[in-house]
């Protein structure tokens, strides 16, 4: 059955009066410093990563704001705009405000300009440029899904997910997705985006192989939620599909924005990974914790060899 918009308003009411009642917890850290050889994956707090590799830094779905409108965030971002490295680009997988927040945009590229720097690129999916074009980034560029972008030795690739990507309400033409990350010395990054469990997994495995999942674990209930997000079980089938080596868990613990209990999805997570032998397999991330990736030649050419012929699509700014 579906649900009115007088009980959609008074679920978000809920949730932003519920924000606001405990303090924010968690401190900032330094970002590392990463060789050029090596990779290092920082969770700054719910999508939001700083990935290190191939000598670049690369920003996905920064959110630095303590509030998205009226909904507070609960866990302080555990890096600092300040403190980041030189920012070669910048991926948004959709449109969302917990995904999407343009001061946090905007303030990266004026912290980039003010040391002298170049402003980094961003990388959007499909009917997303309007929303980023005047913060300053050097290009944009939109991908639609299996589409490429090619720079400094690095491929991103958008792939596909069961979500959508409305800013509001009506603007339902806009792309959503998530990204691969390829490097001539690191491992193949996966950054999902928000999505439901859906067969594409596979396909994403088959074609791109990521080693590395980064995959959302939170609001997943009311049941209905899950059109739309991974349950942490889910998340963990999508691991198997993915044939992922490791796993990050993501988009829990900083915003209200299922109803389950706030603490409960990394604890099921764990659970039922211990439960099908995968615990091994899952690396959950404090806010401004690292994961440091050492290359090796075997690595990196397994790395190589896996990678498909990718179309590119590129769009500068205007």
């Amino acid at each position: 059955m579906a649900i009115s918009r007088t009980s959609k308003l008074q679920q978000l009411y809920r949730l932003v009066r519920e924000s606001h009642t405990t303090p924010l917890t968690g401190e900032p850290q330094l970002p590392p410093t990463v060789s050029p050889d090596d990779t290092a994956v920082t969770f700054i707090g719910h999508s939001s990563f700083l990935i290190q590799t191939a000598g670049h830094a690369l920003l996905v779905d920064p959110v630095f704001a303590t509030r998205l409108i009226l909904l507070r965030r609960q866990r302080r971002p555990g890096l600092r705009i300040a403190d980041l490295p030189r920012i070669h680009a910048v991926l948004l997988t959709h449109a969302h405000m917990d995904h999407l927040n343009r001061p946090s945009l905007r303030a990266i590229n004026r912290e980039m300009r003010r040391r002298g720097l170049p402003t980094p690129i961003a990388i959007v999916p499909r009917s997303v440029t309007d929303l980023v074009r005047t913060l300053g980034f050097s290009a944009i560029h939109e991908l639609d899904w299996w589409h490429s972008h090619t720079f400094a030795g690095l491929t991103i690739t958008a792939t596909p997910a069961r979500h959508w990507g409305a800013r509001m309400f009506k603007d339902t033409h806009r792309g959503f997705g998530g990204y691969t990350i390829a490097s001539p010395t690191g491992p193949t990054i996966y950054h999902s985006g928000d999505t439901a469990y859906f067969n594409g997994f596979h396909e994403i495995a088959r074609r791109l192989a990521p080693s590395l999942a980064l995959l959302p674990i939170g609001a997943y209930f009311p049941d209905s939620y899950r059109a739309v997000h991974t349950s942490p079980e889910e998340a963990l089938q999508a691991v198997r599909d993915l044939k992922a080596d490791t796993m990050i868990p993501m988009h829990y613990g900083t915003f209200r924005l299922g109803r389950e209990p706030m603490t409960e999805p990394l604890p099921r997570l764990l659970k039922a990974a211990t439960a099908a032998d995968l615990r091994a397999h899952i690396r959950p991330l404090a806010e401004g914790e690292t994961l440091h990736l050492t290359a090796t030649p075997a690595y990196a050419a397994d790395t190589l060899s896996s990678r498909p012929e990718r179309s590119v699509v590129e769009r500068p700014a205007a």
